[in-house]
């Protein structure tokens, strides 16, 4: 599990030299430049303003990616050192497009507007670690192109009309919110929810004991939330996904883990096997939906898919503690 969130093997962002920031920087640009290029022609037939806009996206990111190589040149040479984005612990990833298809304006516009406000991170950050005076103004250029992209992309509509765009602090704050909070909270509920089962309804049937079960519940809850929140709060600090602070990460995921847990082993406080068997899966039952309906509300993740994989490893891992418990 720890795997999941500390990427072994990964460089640190304060441990690349200059050369490897540049580098790191052109492959980022080529990567973009192909993505909005996609969506360009995924928006085309439908959306032919909202396409040129990201034909000129494309464009931009082309020239950063020109401009990058060339100050390479003049300050390092022809080689360009092979580092990405997978390779730098922290780094933001890149979401494929056909994860956000069908291409529709709003999904596309959510994912220009994260892309290009962790591109403005990146140079941000970048730009204070540099020393050549040239590398650190180019680096500063580009976070500001990157910055007015942000705006841009987040008044994406399909005639461009003024009146319909967002209202940018309020979606800055809401994005802030779901990236420090919604996201690591709903991977601890989910793993809090979901990894107990097992370990809860075995000791319930191999044991027919209430107050053991109760213990065992407490205990895996409560260590699952300990571990999860450590290992949230060591994926990384933040400054370049821009997810914030790994504290509040560390502890939104940390203590929905715990509940997680905790929601299906409180009914064993009841005396009665049978009672508090039959409330704790009904918990089950509640927590898996609430799953489900936070993917939906907050990840863009429909509502039925999400409910169908939930549901089904959750039951998965139910019917294996059954077993267990009654082996």
């Amino acid at each position: 599990m720890i795997s999941r969130y500390i990427p072994f093997g990964k460089r640190h962002f304060d441990d690349l030299s200059e050369q490897e920031i540049l580098a790191l920087a052109i492959s980022a640009e080529e990567d973009d430049s192909r993505i909005y290029a996609s969506y360009a022609e995924g928006l085309r037939e439908k959306y032919p303003a909202s396409a040129k806009i990201f034909d000129e996206m494309t464009e931009e990111e082309s020239e950063h990616r020109r401009l990058l190589i060339e100050m390479h040149q003049r300050k390092f040479g022809d080689n360009i050192p092979l580092i990405r984005r997978e390779h730098v612990k922290g780094f933001y990833e890149r979401k494929p497009d056909w994860l956000v298809r069908p291409l529709g304006l709003e999904n596309v516009r959510k994912q220009a507007v994260l892309m290009e406000s962790q591109a403005y991170n990146y140079y941000s950050e970048a730009a204070k670690r540099t020393t050549d005076a040239d590398i650190r103004k180019l680096l500063g250029d580009l976070a500001l192109a990157e910055k007015s992209h942000v705006s841009l992309a987040s008044r994406l509509s399909s005639d461009f009309d003024a009146s319909d765009a967002v209202d940018e602090e309020k979606e800055e704050e809401h994005k802030q919110f779901v990236l420090t909070y919604v996201q690591p909270g709903l991977a601890g509920l989910m793993d809090g929810s979901v990894s107990t089962l097992a370990p809860v309804f075995a000791a319930a049937f191999a044991t027919h004991n209430t107050w053991n079960t109760f213990l065992i519940g407490l205990a895996a809850s409560i260590g699952a939330g300990i571990s999860m929140g450590f290992t949230e709060a060591l994926s990384d600090d933040g400054k370049l996904t821009g997810r914030g602070s790994p504290i509040k990460r560390g502890f939104a995921s940390g203590i929905m883990t715990t509940v997680g847990g905790l929601g299906h082993a409180l009914p064993y406080l009841i005396n009665d096997f049978w009672t508090a068997t039959s409330i704790a899966g009904f918990i089950v039952i509640i927590e898996l939906w609430a799953i489900a309906w936070i993917q939906s509300r907050y990840m863009d993740t429909p509502f039925l898919r999400a409910a169908l994989q939930i549901v089904f490893g959750g039951a998965l891992v139910f019917a294996v503690g059954i077993l267990i418990g009654n082996a």
